[in-house]
């Protein structure tokens, strides 16, 4: 009995450490789950549903990463299904959801330039898992992330949920969905916002901030979403265009020869 009693004890820290395991690939199959859901209410014409369903998937694709490193769970077996789901939540559906909210005027040419948006998701997160085992620096992205492409789409289908009846109309949507795609499979260097120093001294700002954000969420979603979406995008072009302009103009030190 007593050795009964003691193998019970034993389990229960083996049992916990195996949940711990499972938690992030829990929230990966919700993210997954999510990215299904949204083709089905875009096949639907559910357009408000499927864009909130995008949103959903970006918060738990943040979650499972947390968890994976505050757990010290991280394996390759959770990594390509993160991937795998990404790809469905973060380049199939939202291509899908673009292309019946306003491509499909363009018939064939939207449903091309959905496929492009896929494969550049794809050949993003295959770079992404690359990337992962050379050292480089944690605070930028090489490439626009999945997540923040797809949340240019939803935000803006979001923004705009009655849908395109026009092919002129289809036009800034074919925009919204080519330039993320481009943006995805370029080098142009995105900022993690997992790597954002928030030091104690800056701590009360950045509460601040985070206060702010919230309330435009509140009382404006729909605006605040879109803005948040498009300013992370252009904010990064800008900077981009700066280093490479400061690049170009600086001059290089000329080299002095050793007189004898």
């Amino acid at each position: 009995m007593l050795d009964n009693l003691g193998r019970r004890r034993t389990d229960r820290p083996r049992r916990f450490r195996r949940g711990v395991f499972l938690l992030p690939s829990l929230f990966t199959v919700a993210n997954l789950f999510c990215g299904y859901a949204c083709v089905v209410y875009a096949t639907r014409a559910d357009f408000e549903t499927a864009a909130l369903l995008i949103g959903i998937a970006m918060v738990l694709d943040t979650l499972d990463g947390f968890f994976a490193r505050l757990t010290n769970s991280s394996s390759a077996f959770g990594v390509q299904l993160d991937s795998l789901a990404d790809v469905v939540s973060f380049g199939m559906a939202p291509a899908i959801l673009a292309f019946t909210w306003g491509l499909w005027p363009l018939q064939r040419v939207g449903w091309a330039i959905g496929f492009l948006y896929v494969t550049a998701t794809a050949m993003r997160l295959a770079r992404f898992n690359i990337q992962t085992n050379t050292p480089s620096d944690k605070r930028y992205f090489a490439g626009m992330p999945s997540p923040a492409a797809a949340g240019v789409i939803a935000s803006t289908v979001y923004l705009y949920p009655a849908g395109l009846q026009e092919w002129r109309q289809a036009l800034p949507a074919l925009a919204m969905v080519l330039v993320p795609a481009l943006l995805m499979v370029s080098t142009i260097r995105f900022r993690s916002v997992k790597a954002i120093d928030v030091g104690w001294r800056r701590s009360y700002f950045a509460l601040f901030i985070g206060a702010v954000i919230l309330a435009l969420i509140a009382t404006q979603p729909r605006l605040a979403l879109v803005v948040m979406a498009y300013s992370y995008v252009v904010f990064a072009v800008i900077f981009w265009i700066i280093g490479r302009f400061h690049r170009r103009h600086v001059e290089p030190e000329p080299t002095r020869h050793p007189t004898a």
